[in-house]
């Protein structure tokens, strides 16, 4: 895999980069709530702007069906771009039309330009290979080199992460070669012991991850919504919890071949259980009650761990020299049920060990809650593309820039 540091060696000055980011920022209609991903890529996208490269940034955003949709343009997270670049950023309006050509064309040496959305073209996502190559054809135009380094769509099979670079000269840019450099020190000569903390709503979001590391991780802490399937297993009471009683079978045999390889599989010893799910909005007091985990009422539903998991979970990453923690374990949007995912957070920050925050919502939650970023080993920008990777799964946007 070519380094974006080996193109820079080959000179860019005068070449259209074009520089696949992934500008996936959540938005409050147009304002941006968190910024980490555009401030992750912002290093590659400056060099090759002060290498005299005319650099032609592509992302997407959310989950539009294949056609514009205003409540997705990328029109904000390219003028954020432009703040923290310290220079005028062009837009163009669409992703392979009149604009795009356009604003490609007029840019001049240094200068960065934004492409609008490119999942308002169905055939970024097609799983039509002809479909998507058409699509990867057009992109290609815009473009002499290719520089990959939006590591959080990596795992997707989509034009301009897996055929665009087939198309191009191209390179693995800073934010993909420290994500790739991170998650291998998490898969091969791993500094004992290996701590993992799984959380978020689904556990069949993470029975595949969980089966890898059952042959890997010393210990494994689950909380979040998966949890409630788990106690579940173990002939607990759940009440309304969210529960995913198809997976209870696998999560059985999991927590026997945790006990018989030797893994401490550790589940919450408490709760904060409410039969109210939160107001996220209002922020309104939530009326809700401690309880042992194998005693939820009934009627009340399972939102965060509680105190004596918290002290629990903390004593278990305290001596951990390796930290992955993907998931919060409760919700924490809500001040109220935040102290759980508060407390994993604070535990990293005391373990002298490599701590990683595996993206999507726990990197979310560490920026919502106030944590000085610098002060982990690592956070990530792909919380989907990291899960998968840690699956031992080929993902097609690294694959393609190998060469």
């Amino acid at each position: 895999m070519k380094t974006i540091d080996e193109l820079l060696a080959e000179g860019v000055s005068g070449k259209r980069v074009f520089v696949r980011a992934d500008l996936n920022v959540p938005l409050d209609g147009t304002a941006i709530t968190d910024d980490g991903r555009i401030r992750a890529v912002q290093p590659t996208i400056a060099k090759l702007a002060e290498a005299g490269a005319r650099v032609v940034v592509a992302s997407h955003l959310g989950r539009p069906k294949g056609a514009p949709d205003p409540a997705f343009s990328l029109a904000p997270a390219a003028a954020r771009l432009g703040e923290l670049l310290g220079a005028d950023v062009a837009f163009a309006t669409d992703t392979v039309g009149a604009s795009a050509k356009e604003t490609v064309a007029a840019l001049a040496d240094g200068q960065v330009a934004v492409l609008e959305n490119l999942r308002f073209n169905a055939g970024e996502t097609s799983k039509d290979d002809a479909e998507r190559g058409a699509f990867a054809d057009q992109l290609a135009e815009l473009a002499d080199v290719y520089v990959g380094d939006g590591f959080g769509a990596v795992h997707r099979k989509h034009a301009s992460v897996f055929d665009l670079p087939a198309r191009l000269p191209h390179a693995a840019g800073f934010l993909i070669a420290t994500e790739v450099g991170v998650l291998k020190k998490l898969t091969a000569d791993v500094k004992r012991p290996y701590v993992v903390v799984l959380g978020g709503a689904k556990v069949s979001d993470k029975l595949a991850v969980i089966d890898q590391l059952l042959g890997k991780a010393d210990r494994i802490l689950i909380g979040g919504g998966m949890a409630y399937t788990f106690l579940k297993a173990k002939g607990h009471e759940v009440g309304i919890s969210l529960l995913q009683e198809d997976q209870i079978p696998v999560v059985t045999e999991y927590m026997e071949r945790a006990e018989e390889s030797g893994v401490e599989l550790v589940l919450p010893v408490d709760i904060l259980a409410s039969s109210d799910f939160p107001d996220l909005k209002t922020k309104a007091p939530a009326d809700f009650v401690t309880v042992d985990a194998d005693k939820i009422p009934a009627d009340k539903e399972g939102l965060d761990i509680g105190p004596r998991t918290r002290e629990l979970y903390a004593e278990k990453i305290a001596d951990a020299e390796t930290v992955f923690w993907n998931g919060p374990v409760g919700v924490f949007e809500h001040p109220d049920y935040a102290d759980g995912t508060r407390a994993i957070a604070r535990a990293l920050l005391n373990c002298d060990g490599f701590t990683v925050v595996g993206g999507g919502d726990s990197a979310a939650a560490v920026r919502t809650l106030g944590f000085d970023e610098n002060a982990f080993g690592h956070i990530s920008t792909g919380g989907g593309a990291s899960l998968e990777y840690l699956e031992g799964k080929t993902l097609p946007g690294l694959a393609a820039l190998e060469d």
